[in-house]
């Protein structure tokens, strides 16, 4: 089953286009430009846009952790698998999500634009 759906923030950022192809493991194809509110490299989101990132992903419930332990950009590219799976205070099932489908490709392209 594939669709595009298109999510609108509450606050005033431009719509987003995310790739909604169900897959099995909770990811979802997010286009990541300046569009969508946020800038390309999430070593300069600010704590929102972390926050709205995994809002627009589909963890509206889980978002609120990142806001509650301030984590921005810089932050969540130095989390590991241990301070998503605990530190954040999340069910398991999500946050292993969150963590193998979002937060480590996210540090990997990083790494991977950012290698010399």
């Amino acid at each position: 089953m594939r669709g595009v759906a298109e999510v609108k923030e509450p606050c005033s950022l431009p719509m987003l286009s995310v790739d909604m192809e169900n897959k099995e493991n909770g990811s979802v194809g997010v286009k990541n430009s300046m569009e969508n509110g946020r800038p390309p490299d999430p070593a300069d989101w600010a704590v929102m846009d972390v926050v709205n990132y995994f809002r627009t992903v589909g963890f509206e419930e889980q978002a609120s952790a990142f806001q509650e332990q301030e984590i921005d950009g810089k932050s969540l590219l130095l989390m590991t698998r241990n301070d998503v799976l605990t530190g954040l205070q999340l069910k398991l099932g999500p946050a292993l999500k969150i963590y193998e489908y979002h937060v480590k490709p996210l540090q990997t392209k990083h790494l991977r634009n950012n290698s010399s």
